[in-house]
């Protein structure tokens, strides 16, 4: 699936995601749990409707960035009824080029299963992020269980056609595979959703 394809999806899921960006929805202690930990100035990357901006330090600088405009749209008044401060781009955050060691706080909610590169995009974390700065992951991916994995490959190009995401990653094996350094790390839901807090590992980092 191409971007403008994945934009077409987003963009129509955008009211939907708005109205549960206002609820504290299923993962709302996952969320809350990985985003306390968040401080200074936060890049948070395909932010979508705004999910996150309640949970973060009300101190806090974001910069929001996402591929669809309307999602964007909703986030703003999201962060309006939140009272946060955030500044918004719209922008394939494949090809984003911010400047290294910018941000004390990286933060990434359920879009590794979308990027068509993910690897690319964990390094992009890693090197946007200040040396001595956080990457709070909260991921979706393959299952240790055997049948619900065996599941998720089953009818992963069902979710990548009507959502835009893969539901069969093995975001651990991706994270460890990056020029970051998990610190700490939860699982649930048979090990297929993961709270990541890492680090960038500079010495891995071009």
């Amino acid at each position: 699936m191409n971007i403008d394809q994945q934009k077409k999806i987003f963009d129509k899921q955008a009211k939907k995601y708005s109205k549960r960006a206002r609820k504290k929805t299923p993962d709302h202690r996952w969320r809350q749990k990985l985003l306390k930990s968040a401080s200074g100035k936060i890049l948070e990357v395909s932010a979508g409707a705004g999910a996150n901006f309640q949970y973060y330090p009300k101190d806090a600088s974001i910069l929001a960035v996402d591929l669809s405009s309307a999602m964007l749209q909703h986030a703003e008044e999201v962060a309006k009824e939140t009272d946060s401060r955030v500044d918004f781009l719209v922008a394939n955050v494949e090809e984003l080029d911010l400047p290294a060691n910018s941000f004390d706080t990286v933060v990434s909610t359920l879009s590794m299963c979308a990027y068509p590169n993910p690897e690319r995009v964990l390094r992009q974390l890693a090197t946007w992020c200040k040396d001595d700065g956080q990457v709070l992951l909260m991921e979706h991916g393959v299952s240790s269980n055997r049948i619900f994995s065996k599941l998720q490959h089953v009818f992963d190009p069902l979710f990548k056609k009507r959502v835009g995401c893969h539901i069969n990653r093995d975001i651990v094996k991706l994270i460890e595979s990056s020029p970051l350094e998990i610190v700490r790390i939860e699982n649930a839901l048979f090990d297929a959703v993961h709270l990541v807090w890492a680090k960038p590992n500079p010495t891995q980092i071009k």
